[in-house]
């Protein structure tokens, strides 16, 4: 066999792709680290100043990279907001409506998924607060959060709507909202279980 030094020629091949595989893996495993750097760097800006008063240099600086750096995981605002939302729903997501098909009474359905929900909104109030507030007048902050958050939403009203009346279901969708949440238990100093026993009281006397 043809020798190359005193390795032959194959072992020295098989080991030079085996380190060209070891620097590719651990090139991955740097950038993987980097994005996620950065997406809870955004995540974090997002709770505290809102998504829509972070700038790409806010988050660059704060994740400790290049604004090129940046630039390469997310090219653009969307896409840094659709993986700060996916982060965050990975790590708190929204109560699933179908938890709750299946209870029968009325009163106790909703009772059961008010009470999911404020605990949701209570967890996650700073987060949520500023994006529905940026939401209102940022298009793109409106459209990820939509995507996001819709078919949560949508599930809730159509689960705890059922067999409603029209009244009822107007009082269901401003019990359903954030900010009535927030009027009654951040606001007015409610828990958030007294909160949903008293929407579910109007709910069901309207």
């Amino acid at each position: 066999m043809e020798r190359c030094g005193q390795y032959d020629c194959a072992s020295l091949f098989s080991e030079i792709a085996m380190a060209r595989s070891y620097t590719l893996k651990r090139r991955a495993e740097q950038q993987a680290q980097t994005r996620q750097r950065i997406v809870e760097a955004a995540v974090d800006l997002h709770g505290t100043v809102g998504p829509a008063r972070t700038s790409l240099s806010m988050v660059a600086e704060k994740a400790g990279v290049q604004r090129n750096t940046l630039y390469s995981h997310f090219p653009d605002e969307r896409s840094l907001l659709m993986a700060c939302s996916a982060l965050s729903l990975e790590r708190d997501p929204p109560p699933d409506a179908a938890d709750w098909r299946g209870i029968a009474d009325m009163a106790e359905r909703l009772r059961t998924g008010l009470k999911a929900i404020y605990r949701w909104y209570s967890g996650g109030a700073e987060l949520l607060g500023c994006v529905l507030r940026d939401a209102e007048q940022h298009a793109v902050v409106r459209e990820v959060s939509e995507l996001r958050y819709g078919p949560a939403v949508m599930g809730w009203h159509g689960v705890l709507g059922e067999g409603l009346s029209g009244e009822q279901q107007a009082l269901l969708h401003l019990a359903l909202g954030f900010h009535s949440w927030r009027a009654l238990a951040r606001e007015a100093g409610l828990s958030d279980e007294a909160a949903a026993e008293l929407m579910v009281g109007a709910i069901i006397r309207a």
